[in-house]
This record gives structure tokens, C-alpha cells and sequence, in this order.
């Protein structure tokens, strides 16, 4: 049995809970608190007022940040009530309700067993800043509340056969949907000045990005992003955010540290231009053109910074030539198109703001698919990236046949998820960097 195996097993006996709640258990010296998946659902759709939040969105969807700021910071407020209190023990809230995705504990990306942090992204050479001359890695943990919550319990309502049809078309996650992830950077501190007073979590992780090896580290608050599920929303229904970490806001370690970076509500899709591209920030490129997305255009607050592609919104870790929306479009189960154009050979990369890139640039409503075979989760790379780590599992700990191949290439028809589809020549993995792949 493999170590990973073992830890599965292990801490899915730790708790009563169906499902296991990390993968990578700290070593015996840690005596810190820790980590428990929140997994008690709502049986039934939450039926009380929506977010308090809801009330302040702006009359007109406009590209001007300060017609949002009112709106962004109280969704901010909404995620971080009762969860600073809590250090993110999420299950100890007293304000509100709120439920982590299962099934990210497998694999090695898996949740660790301190803050429940999943691998993410590498960090490049001065993608932060001019001075931050060394790599770095990502690490984060998503929170969705009741509304969500729900949803989230209903996929997984029979633990060993995952539903995505209950967030595809004609579903989706319902109105009032709240997610909230922060992220934690494992990068040398001095080397980013905004990253001064920094908020820091212990989390045992991974020593370098290229490693499989796990140890006891610092990492520090970097960035926060959101998701609201808004029925009045057009084209996608979604309304994502994010904040970026400012220390010398309040001169102290703090969470109010979190500036805006902005929202986006859509991806643009008529605009092929590359003009604002900015992977080594010395400056904010804010793109007068990109409609959808509204960045903050303080610099006395926000910190100089990348954006996504053509200036759409991303956060400081993201990805540059990709946007929020724009990545999160293509979750669905199973993964049959890459989270971005450029995540494939060379080759297959298409020419940048041609048809075929702007193909993860369209305006997709909430449920549908990204690819026709496939299921939506809606917008949910956690939900996504959950049901494949549960098929990888289901796949390998069957068995390998005599004759060759696991029970997945023996007989996909056993799998639920392979049902109503033919079975595709290529799966990608729920990834922000198919770098990650190569971990050893």
C-alpha cells in the first residue's frame, strides 16, 4: 500500500465524518489543532434571506471599481466573519454556516492536515513584484456557504457515485451561492514588500514546488478570492473577486490587510487585443476596453499588479494570461478541455486572440458544460477536480486486471460518471499549472 493510501485510510477513520478530511496528516511533533472537512450539509435549500451583500450590487454591471467598492467589501466582510476568529475552523464559525468541498484530500496536491491547504499554482520569478528575483508555490483552502453547501451535499449525496448533473444545465448552483478561498504563499517574504506584516499559517507542505517532500512551514496570506451565484446576473450568472494582500494598509498582521483587485462578471468576448498583458508587474495595467471586469485603480491601495489576459481580472498568483472567470468556466466532469490554451503542447496552443483562444473567452451561462460530452460543475474547479481525484481512487484501488489495465480501462460502463458518454480519448487534471504533474 502506498503512503498516500494509507493516509486516505487512516484519516477517513480519524473522524465519524463520510468523507476523509486531508490526505497528508503533520508529523507527531505538531501539536497544534487539527484540520476537519465540514461536511454536514443542508438537507434542504436553505430558505432565508440572501446575503445582506445582495442589496448593494451596482444598478449598472460598469468597468468603474469605485461603483463597486461598497458591494466588494461587504462580501468581504461576509467571508471573513467568524472565520478570522476561528483561524478558518470553519465547523467553529458562530456566525454562519459554512462547508468545504470533499474529496480534495487525494493525491499529491492533497489537503494538509493543519489548515486543510491544497497545492496550487507555481509561483514565477518577479510575477510578484521587480525584487522577487526566486519561485515560490501556492497553497489554498475554499469555503462555500449554506446556500452552496447544499448544492455541494447533493453531488455527493450517494458518496460512491458523484452527481455533476445536479449543477449542469438545466441546474447550477442556486441564487445566494457564497464561495470564499484564501490563498497562502510559500515565497521569500523579503523579496516581496507587500508582503510585509505579513498574516502567516502553519501548514505542512511540500518544501519546493518541484518536490513531493512535506514539512512544517510558514506560508502567508497572499490573496482571496469569491464567487457569488447572482440570477441577475447576464451571460454567466456569476460575479467573481478578488483581494490582494497589502500589508502596510494597517502596519500589522491582519486580514484587513486584503485590498480589492476588482470583480468580473464576464470574460469579454470581443476583445482579441494583447496590448495589457503584464506578466512582471511594475505597475498596474489597468485596459480601459475590458468591460466586464472593474479593477481598483488606487494605487495608494493596491499594490503594483499582473491582471489576467488583456487586463481582465486575476489575482497576484493567477495565472496572467488567463482570468477568473475565464478558468473557472471550463470546470466540468469529466475535465475534456484544459483550464487554459496555453496548458497543452506547444503545438496545440492557438494563436493568441484567435477563434480558437477566445474559445475560453466566451460568455458561458451557469450549468452549461464547456464541453458538449461533458457535465457542468458550474464554475466549481473544486467540484470538478473532486469527482476526477474520486475516479482516480476508484480506478487504481480496484485493482489492475490480469490481462492489463485498472477497472477504469477494463470497463468504463462501471462507472457512473461514464454513462452517458463516450468515453474521452483525454481526461486533463483539474489543474492551475500541468506543471504540477510532474511533482516526484
Amino acid at each position: 500500500m502506498s503512503a498516500a493510501a494509507a493516509l486516505v485510510m487512516m484519516t477517513g477513520a480519524a473522524h465519524a465524518g463520510t468523507f476523509p478530511d486531508y490526505g497528508y496528516q503533520p508529523p507527531a511533533s505538531y501539536t497544534g489543532p487539527i484540520f476537519q472537512l465540514s461536511q454536514n450539509y443542508p438537507k434542504t435549500l436553505p430558505t432565508g434571506p440572501l446575503p445582506a451583500f445582495f442589496k448593494l450590487l451596482p444598478p449598472k454591471l460598469t468597468n468603474d471599481f469605485e461603483q463597486w467598492r461598497t458591494y466588494v467589501d461587504a462580501v468581504k466582510k461576509y467571508c471573513l466573519d467568524g472565520n478570522v476568529e476561528s483561524d478558518w475552523y470553519v465547523q467553529n464559525n458562530k456566525v454562519r454556516h459554512w462547508y468545504h468541498a470533499p474529496w480534495q484530500h487525494y493525491g499529491p496536491l492533497g489537503r494538509e492536515g493543519i489548515h486543510g491547504l491544497t497545492k496550487e499554482a507555481q509561483i514565477q520569478s518577479q510575477q510578484l513584484a521587480p525584487t522577487q528575483v526566486t519561485t515560490g508555490q501556492t497553497f489554498a483552502v475554499g469555503i462555500y456557504n449554506d446556500i452552496g453547501g447544499y448544492t455541494i451535499g447533493q453531488v455527493w449525496k450517494d458518496p460512491q457515485n458523484p452527481d455533476p448533473s445536479v449543477t449542469s444545465k438545466p441546474n447550477s448552483f442556486h441564487n445566494g451561492t457564497v464561495v470564499c478561498k484564501p490563498l497562502f504563499a510559500d515565497v521569500d517574504l523579503k523579496q516581496v514588500p507587500f508582503l510585509v506584516n505579513p498574516v502567516l499559517w502553519q501548514a505542512y507542505v511540500t518544501d519546493s514546488f518541484d518536490s513531493a517532500n512535506r514539512e512544517i512551514k510558514n506560508v502567508a496570506l497572499i490573496q482571496m478570492d469569491f464567487a457569488v451565484r447572482d440570477t441577475r446576473v447576464p451571460g454567466t450568472g456569476w460575479i467573481f473577486g478578488t483581494f490582494q494582500y497589502n500589508g502596510q494598509v494597517t502596519g500589522e498582521a491582519n486580514w484587513d490587510n486584503l485590498v480589492p483587485v476588482g470583480v468580473m462578471w464576464g470574460n469579454d468576448p470581443e476583445n482579441t487585443g494583447n496590448d495589457y498583458t503584464n506578466k512582471q508587474p511594475t505597475v498596474t495595467k489597468i485596459n480601459p476596453t475590458i468591460m466586464e471586469s472593474a479593477i481598483n485603480a488606487k494605487t495608494s491601495e493596491l499594490p503594483p499588479t499582473h491582471l489576467g489576459w488583456n487586463g481582465r481580472l486575476d489575482g497576484p498568483v493567477d495565472n496572467p494570461v488567463s482570468a477568473c472567470l475565464s478558468c473557472h468556466m471550463t470546470a466540468e466532469s469529466p475535465q475534456l478541455s484544459p483550464m487554459n490554451p496555453t496548458f497543452q503542447a506547444p503545438d496545440k496552443v492557438p494563436p493568441v486572440g484567435s477563434k480558437e483562444w477566445m474559445r475560453w473567452f466566451q460568455n458561458e451561462p451557469a450549468g452549461k458544460p464547456f464541453d458538449a460530452a461533458a457535465l457542468s460543475t458550474d464554475f466549481s474547479l473544486q467540484l470538478a477536480g473532486g469527482i476526477q481525484n474520486f475516479y482516480d481512487w476508484k480506478c487504481t484501488q480496484d485493482g489492475v486486471f490480469v490481462q492489463g489495465g485498472n477497472v477504469c480501462q477494463q470497463g468504463q460502463k462501471q462507472l457512473k460518471l461514464m454513462k452517458s458518454i463516450t468515453p474521452p480519448a483525454k481526461v486533463f487534471k483539474v489543474e492551475r499549472d500541468p506543471a504540477l504533474n510532474e511533482l516526484h
